[in-house]
């Protein structure tokens, strides 16, 4: 009586190892360097910090009814405000720049960049008003993201 049950083999044929290994190389060669470059990460976080940071902004100068100033430098923006009575005729350069108090309790509330290769760029010292309108539209670059403030609602993207 002939042997009608056949083993069945499994695995994977040579050319499919090799398809996977090539594979596995294009996407290695690609992908890898990209871990290794930390200031692509920094960049990244620190654009969301100082976006972030615009927000909260915004958001207490209308809470407070107050002007909050907005000073940026090439490697750091910090919050004051103005403890006087809002007026129309306030600008960020009239600013008293009274210390600004962060969520986690630091005065005055400032950010700093991560290293000295994330910058900010295109930016210009502002103030949110008591209703949340900027003094003057921003454009701010931070390594390669940009940042923008709207002029009438100041909405911050």
């Amino acid at each position: 009586m002939p042997n009608s049950h056949k083993k069945s083999q499994r695995g994977f044929t040579l050319t499919e190892l090799i398809t996977v290994m090539v594979i596995v190389g294009i996407i290695s060669v690609a992908a890898i360097p990209k871990f290794f470059d930390r200031d692509v990460f920094d960049s990244r976080g620190y654009r969301d910090q100082v976006l972030s940071t615009l927000r909260f902004a915004q958001k207490l100068a209308i809470a407070q009814r107050r002007f909050v100033c907005v000073d940026i430098e090439p490697g750091s923006v910090t919050l004051t405000f103005d403890t006087t009575e809002p007026s129309t005729a306030h600008t960020a350069a009239t600013c008293p720049g009274d210390p600004l108090v962060s969520p986690a309790g630091v005065t005055p509330y400032t950010i700093s960049a991560p290293t000295a290769n994330v910058t900010l760029a295109g930016y210009t010292d502002f103030s949110f008003s008591a209703l949340g309108a900027p003094s003057a539209a921003q454009s701010i670059t931070v390594g390669g993201y940009t940042i923008t403030v709207e002029a009438e609602t100041g909405y911050v993207h």
